[in-house]
């Protein structure tokens, strides 16, 4: 048997791929039954519904204002007088625009807005899973001592912590793609009876496809990390410990970069490059500046964090951490 076939073999058959699995079905489930129950296809009814409503809160508004008008009317001249205005014209008189009938509406799922949410939604999702599963997949061969028995049959080092990643890094690809249509599929029917799927062009797929595939870079560099955090120490406990590690440093660099009084300290908070990746961009705003505009006032400088930008460092770490353990792995005795 091959080393790849016997690799592959031993991932999927493993009792805690297949509880992750059988949890990430569950989540999204969950999203996709949330979304459902939450929607409502919005024809005449509503929008006729939708404008009554808006008309009933106006026409109340007009009554209560008039009403305190009437008050603080009749006070003129008592000691209620201090409670109200000096000019009683003063007093705030809504208007009909401060009722849209939009406000009103029901929720619904709107295809073309809503569905880059949802796609990174799932990458999110499929990105946790991918780090457990891989850092357990071999975190645990260090662990039980297979890797040396593995060694003893193939005394290949870097092949077999390379096949090993390559074979987990395809099977999360497949099932990243497989439960990815289904995922597309399921948010196009919710949309076609629980929403709107209107203005949807060709060139709005291929930016859904555009992000899928930025989604499906999350999910794979997050296995590769969970793989490769847990070959360094050996064990799956050093994978998540250097999440968690990590997360409080991360948390802490943004604090301190807050408090220091940096120029956009939001460049500090991983999360936000995940937002920019998946998103296409993020847009910072330093709070402590104040550019003077003569048309538009005192404005604070922004700075907008590209996918591109948010790939390339999300890449260089990649590359980091599983050249390190493949380094390792060629160096350190096996014990």
């Amino acid at each position: 048997m091959s080393l790849a076939r016997a690799e592959s073999r031993r991932l999927v058959k493993r009792r805690l791929t297949k509880v992750i699995v059988i949890g990430v079905l569950l989540v999204l489930a969950a999203v996709v039954a949330g979304s459902w129950f939450s929607s409502e296809k919005v024809g005449a009814a509503q929008v006729a519904a939708a404008k009554a409503e808006a008309d009933r809160n106006y026409q109340e508004a007009l009554r209560s204002a008039a009403a305190d008008k009437e008050k603080c009317l009749a006070a003129q001249g008592t000691p209620e007088a201090s409670q109200w205005p000096a000019d009683c014209n003063q007093l705030f008189t809504p208007t009909i625009e401060d009722y849209n009938y939009e406000w009103y509406m029901p929720a619904t799922f709107v295809l073309r807005e809503e569905f880059p949410l949802m796609v990174a939604v799932f990458a999110l999702v499929l990105a946790a899973a991918a780090f457990l599963v891989g850092a357990s997949f071999v975190g645990a061969e260090w662990n039980s001592g297979g890797m040396m028995n593995l060694l003893l049959w193939r005394p290949q080092r870097l092949r077999v912590l390379g096949t090993k990643l390559a074979v987990f890094l395809g099977w999360v690809t497949v099932l990243a793609l497989v439960l990815g249509a289904a995922w597309t599929g399921l948010f196009r029917l919710l949309a076609e009876y629980r929403g709107s799927t209107e203005n949807m062009t060709s060139g709005v797929w291929q930016s859904f496809g555009l992000t899928g595939l930025r989604g499906l870079a999350v999910i794979l560099a997050a296995g590769a990390l969970g793989f490769a955090l847990a070959s360094l120490g050996r064990h799956t406990g050093m994978a998540l410990g250097a999440l968690v590690a990590f997360g409080a440093l991360d948390i802490g660099a943004y604090i301190m970069a807050s408090l220091a009084g940096l120029s956009f300290p939001d460049l500090w908070f991983v999360p936000y490059w995940l937002i920019a990746l998946l998103t296409k961009e993020f847009v910072t705003t330093d709070w402590t500046s104040c550019d003077y505009s003569s048309t538009a006032g005192c404005e604070p400088a922004t700075f907008t964090m590209t996918w591109q930008t948010a790939s390339i460092g999300l890449a260089a770490v990649t590359v980091l951490i599983v050249g390190a353990s493949m380094l390792t792995m060629r160096k350190r005795d096996i014990t």
